[in-house]
């Protein structure tokens, strides 16, 4: 018997990958990164693959580079492992060719993800397998964690002992992060499956100067095509090859895993054709048909390519006369999907031509699959006139290709047990149910599944756990939606989410929330008090958040607590077992972060067990009235307002799923209208600011530092003050006699971080966070819709150049989806309030983008003139070159405009024109004299095709400021080809870098921009070498403007650095510190910004700025604008756990990177001072 354990399919397929793997070529993708960071974990712990030795596990700068990186190693004899998905697969396909063609022995993990057509997703599909088919590599599919960890050692195995390189894949989430209890290799036993003598022949075979040989040549025409043919024999046999390891793999383990498995009746009639996480669910819904006297069955795909018609055939019921082939991909254009296209090929000319086959599409993008949505598909193959092309789990009312169940049939095993927990990103709730389904799997003989659910957010954000626990083998593939157990961990969301809905009758329902249960008849919607009273849920509550509180471990750490009050109620072990195994879970988990830490959370245990409520359900409920429905919204014009309530009101309510295909029948392309964030209104702050007037010396900082735009300084005149109750202060400042100050908090966008009440330099804070409460809330938004609807920007005082100034600018990008106390998003915001009424924007993949721009929310907004950032992306790697793209056309249609005013200026409209043409590169001249001429020329459009030109094509009149967003695993590894090169052309475009030093987006794996000593993912034993110095390598141009700034350490030089990079006349490279989660800053997020100036006062970083303009006036160019360090550089890296953990697992390790990145800072800034002195010589 293999032992077992709880794990998700990522770890499954790191555990087989380590024991065959010599090198592992590696670049972060999600969701695949989990299986390289385990194997470097292994690593760091000193475990021994079935060659006796660590794996040594590589990581490149791009998919591309990995790629590349594994065929050299193969070439040079090392078996090699890589792991990828979506666009990162996309980037190798260039040498996934040479890998095939060379019959390499390489092995390729893929959790199969969607590809970026109109949109990013991230989620799982199998468009990135099957746009590789065509390479040559065998693919090989797994259904469910188990079958990973089993096939997984048969892609290995068929990858030594046969002639092709293997790809092995399994759904990406949907298997890539289920958790289920499954039963492990031993790499003993893995061991002695494999063809020693294949390895030895391998070895003998490869790129070796003793006996050396050349691989890759250039071919000619006579002889290519032949060459090609000629391994059609190793083809041929692949199939009995991967059955033999199969058969190998049966004998071991007691399995019957064939290239093709059939699962249902062995005389049925009407058959489903598929490969991947859905076949768990189809078995689960045949089991069901089958016990109802129903004939059918499914085909499961493992072996895809080659595909053996052989297999096939040697698995398929004689008696079947109906076929549904199921694609978890879209070919457009195409007359159907690629499975359904080689099941035609293949039955055709056998006994089984005359079936009538169907083909559908389904779970694109990770669209839930339920039983129901498989039954359709079966009883479309019964219908008197069955659609021969369909898509389930959607609502196609364009072509009307999608199906619709009769019912949706409950098919979990008897005696499942379904829980659903609803958390907000970064309050533990995930990680907390992963550690209850381990307890439960390790320390009970249940079977059990959990999978993971969240929104477009980011911490933050909505999550929801989907967790089962049986004693059957738990198939079920798709979301919970018949839970006997339903948690819900955020009290705003009771208004937001059908939530209590999902709960059996008899079930139970656990609030987190402050209310009393006299306050609970106020604030739960009548939908979910009617439910509770009518389907006798058993309704508990627990003050969670004040629990947090009172420990210490503040109001966004409730997990502990929760997780407690779920094992009570569940009772699924013991409660006094239960807390001895949460708290030992909790002493793994936390150790790292110190005593302390371990302490809170287990008291936080201790206090859920205990203040667990049972509210007694008024009768009064059963029939309470209905809730006044809410307004539609209203936008600025129609495609805002049918998006804001066709679009976001479903999905900000976890109804997407609801939503039409003819909702995007206008916007197939992806367009987003912008400023729909400001719609949401979430209200997941647990606390909020609250201004107090009388101690404000109005500095704007609150508002400078702010990561999503919610607090801000608004100048009153006259009547406006009547509509603010008395909340404002007389302006301080010069000529300011007859104008008011007042602080504008949108409480419903906070997020509650508390960066701005940290912030406050007045000597008795100005802001206090205080407990969220209906007064408090009605009170603040009240406030800031009002000062946002009726008051005007006025002429103050104060430069835009400062930052008092600047914060009386619109900030153009608001309310987003950032984590609470984000380092990247008030940086762009601030160059929002700057520019954002002419910006394009060039945003790479990544934190920056995902913030930026994620249904249904769009952030990026406009102003009252209507004009506002003009945002896109285009993928990871190729960002750089996309704005450049854009910066090129604008110009080249703005040269249109300038020839067109020549001709102007030379005939009707004379010196109007010339003045736009002698100021169009100035950004405040071109606005004046555009309009100047804009309106001239609208009096004569009607008669000179100039003029009119001039008024369809307005918009160029405007100097654009262009720029590039992006992190720096962007900007240091995968997109650095391509900055480099834009940097270097001499255009005018802006680069600005978050740098939070490390791929933040994908988990916080290590960059280039990692600094020694730190612990990221991919470094797990601390990062070995110095940082990449992209400001010197910029500077050694000579003609790009470079800087580095920090906003919470001089927010004057933040602000004077964007403002001078958009100034010059040239290409500008800003590298902004970003503290971020993944650092795990111990003294808390809403403290990022004091984390900046511990960051420079330590000299952990530097603030520059080279300014090539400086030169040619004879100045020096180089200024350093942070001083020589006056704080303890050793005690700012541990006050993060990415360095502090290192000092608990590798002391001595620690103690020898720590020594040297203090040593190379002190040479980093005493190199930057003699640099600022040569320029002076």
């Amino acid at each position: 018997m293999r032992k077992l354990k709880t794990m998700d399919g990522n770890t499954a397929a790191a555990h087989v990958a380590y024991a065959f793997t010599e090198v592992a070529a590696i670049y972060p993708i999600t969701p695949s990164s989990p299986m390289a960071e385990s194997m470097d974990e292994w690593v760091s712990d000193d475990r021994k693959n079935i060659f006796d030795e660590n794996v040594k596990i590589v990581e490149m700068q791009s998919e591309g580079g990995a790629s590349g990186a594994v065929h050299g190693s193969v070439a040079a004899g090392s078996y090699t492992s890589t792991f990828t998905a979506s666009q990162g697969l996309l980037l190798m396909i260039p040498n996934m060719y040479k890998l095939a063609g060379e019959h390499t022995p390489a092995v390729f993990h893929v959790s199969a993800r969607a590809l970026a057509t109109h949109a990013l997703s991230i989620f799982g599909d199998q468009a990135d397998v099957m746009a590789v088919r065509q390479t040559g590599f065998a693919l090989l599919c797994s259904n469910s964690v188990q079958q990973v960890m089993d096939l997984a050692a048969v892609a290995h195995l068929a990858a030594i002992g046969g002639k092709l390189p293997v790809l092995h894949f399994f759904d990406g989430f949907r298997t890539s992060h289920e958790n289920q209890k499954i039963e492990m290799w031993d790499y003993d036993e893995l061991k002695s499956m494999v063809d020693w003598d294949a390895v030895k022949a391998f070895k003998k075979s490869v790129l070796d100067p003793t006996d050396p040989h050349a691989m890759g040549p250039a071919e000619q025409p006579e002889t290519y095509f032949q060459h090609r043919e000629a391994s059609n024999l190793d083809y041929d046999a692949t199939p009995d090859i991967f059955k033999k390891y199969m058969d190998m793999v049966n004998a071991k383990i007691g399995t019957d895993y064939k290239p093709f498995n059939y699962y249902g009746s062995p005389d049925a009639t009407e058959v489903l054709v598929a490969m991947g996480s859905v076949c768990d669910a189809a078995e689960e819904l045949i089991d069901h048909m089958v016990a109802a006297g129903r004939k059918v069955g499914i085909i499961e795909v493992h072996l895809y390519r080659p595909f053996s018609t052989k297999y096939l055939l040697e698995v398929m019921p004689k008696t079947v006369q109906k076929i549904a082939v199921l694609d978890r991909t879209k070919e457009p254009g195409a007359i159907g999907e690629p499975l359904y296209l080689d099941m035609v090929a293949a039955l055709r000319g056998t006994e089984f031509e005359k079936c009538e086959i169907t083909h559908g599409r389904y779970g694109l993008g990770s669209k839930d699959v339920q039983p129901g949505d498989i039954l359709a598909a079966y009883e479309n193959l019964e219908a008197e006139n069955p659609k021969e092309e369909f898509t389930l789990s959607i609502n196609d009312d364009v072509t009307h290709l999608s199906l619709t169940p009769s019912h949706y049939p409950d098919t979990a095993p008897e005696g499942t047990i379904a829980c659903k927990f609803w958390g907000l990103g970064a309050d533990g709730t995930v990680g907390a149910n992963k550690n209850s389904v381990k307890i439960i799997g390790d320390h009970t003989n249940k079977k059990v599944q959990a999978y993971f659910q969240y929104d477009s957010k980011k911490s933050g954000g909505v999550t929801i756990s989907h967790l089962r626990f049986g004693d059957k083998p738990i198939k079920s593939t798709y979301y919970v939606k018949q839970a006997d157990f339903v948690a819900c961990h955020n009290e705003a969301y009771v208004h937001l989410y059908k939530m209590v809905e999902d709960v059996k009758p008899g079930g139970h329902f656990l609030l987190n929330c402050t209310w009393s249960d006299a306050e609970l008849d106020e604030h739960l919607p009548a939908t979910m008090k009617r439910y509770i009273a009518r389907n006798n849920i058993k309704f508990y509550t627990c003050d969670a958040v004040d629990i947090a509180k009172r420990i210490g471990l503040g109001a966004r750490r409730t997990n502990s607590v929760l997780q407690a009050a779920f094992f009570k109620l569940a009772n699924i072990i013991p409660i006094d077992e239960a807390v001895g195994y949460m708290k030992d879970a909790i002493k793994k988990t936390y150790g790292k972060k110190g005593e302390n830490i371990v302490n809170m959370n287990v008291a936080a245990v201790d206090e859920g067990v205990r203040n667990v409520h049972k509210v007694e359900i008024p009768a009064a409920w059963a029939d309470c009235a209905d809730d006044a429905a809410p307004a539609a919204f209203k936008g600025r014009n129609k495609q805002q307002t049918d998006y804001l309530n066709k679009v976001l009101y479903p999905y900000a309510h976890m109804d997407g799923d609801s939503i039409p295909v003819s909702t995007f029948l206008d916007t197939p392309t992806g367009l987003v209208p912008s400023g729909t964030a400001a719609y949401e209104k979430r209200g997941i702050a647990t606390d909020v600011p609250v201004w107090d007037k009388d101690k404000c010396i109005q500095c704007n900082q609150c508002s400078y530092v702010c990561p999503h735009g919610v607090i801000r300084p608004f100048v009153l005149e006259g009547d406006e003050v009547n509509g603010v109750g008395g909340d404002y202060a007389a302006l301080k400042g010069k000529d300011c006699d007859d104008k008011f100050f007042s602080m504008g908090i949108s409480a419903l966008d906070c997020t509650g971080c508390g960066s701005c009440a940290q912030v406050c330099p007045a000597k008795e804070k100005a802001l206090t966070m205080v407990p969220v409460s209906d007064d408090v809330i009605c009170k603040n938004q009240t406030k800031f819709d009002y000062l946002f609807a009726n008051v005007d920007r006025k002429e103050v005082p104060f430069k835009e150049s400062t930052v008092k100034g600047s914060q009386f600018l619109q900030p153009l990008l608001e309310f987003s989806g950032a984590c609470p106390g984000c380092g990247e998003s008030p940086y762009a915001k601030l160059i929002t309030q700057l520019f954002g009424d002419r910006m394009f924007i060039a945003n790479a993949t990544g934190c920056t983008s995902i913030w930026g721009n994620s249904l249904p929310s769009m952030p990026y907004t406009v102003n009252k003139e209507g004009r506002g950032p003009a945002w896109a992306n285009s993928l990871f790697e190729d960002n750089a070159e996309f704005g450049y793209g854009m910066a090129v056309s604008i110009n080249a249609r703005r040269q249109e405009m300038k020839s067109v005013a020549e001709r102007l200026a030379a005939g009707e409209l004379g010196q109007t024109a010339q003045d736009w043409i002698d100021a169009m590169n100035d950004s405040a001249a071109a606005e004046t004299t555009g309009k100047a001429l804009l309106a001239a020329a609208e009096k004569i459009a009607d008669k000179n095709e100039d003029a009119k030109y001039v008024v369809e094509n307005k918009q160029m009149l405007i100097k654009p400021s262009v720029w590039i967003f992006g992190g720096d695993g962007w900007a240091y590894d995968i997109g650095y080809g391509g900055l480099d090169h834009v940097l270097a052309s001499g255009e005018n475009i802006n680069v600005m870098v978050f740098d939070t030093e490390v791929y933040s987006n994908t988990g916080g794996q290590s960059s280039k921009s990692t600094p020694m000593g730190a612990v990221a993912k991919f470094a797990a034993s601390g990062k070995s070498v110095r940082k990449k110095d992209m400001v010197q390598i910029a500077m050694a141009y000579g003609y790009i403007y470079v800087a580095q700034i920090a906003m919470g350490a001089n927010q004057q030089q933040t602000l004077q650095a964007i403002r001078e990079a958009e100034a010059y006349d040239g290409p500008s490279l800003i590298i902004a510190y970003a503290p971020c989660i993944n650092h795990g800053v111990k003294a808390g997020m809403n403290k990022a910004q004091e984390e900046m100036k511990h960051a420079v006062a330590s000299g952990y970083w530097n603030l520059i700025r080279f300014n090539p303009d400086l030169a040619k006036e004879g100045k020096n160019p180089l200024i350093i604008d942070s001083k020589e360090a006056t704080e303890s550089y050793r005690d700012f890296i541990m006050g993060e756990v990415r360095y502090n953990s290192l000092t608990k697992r590798f002391p001595e390790r620690a103690e020898e990177l720590f020594t040297e990145a203090e040593k190379l800072s002190r040479e980093r800034y005493d190199h930057f001072k003699a640099l600022e002195k040569s320029y002076e010589e």
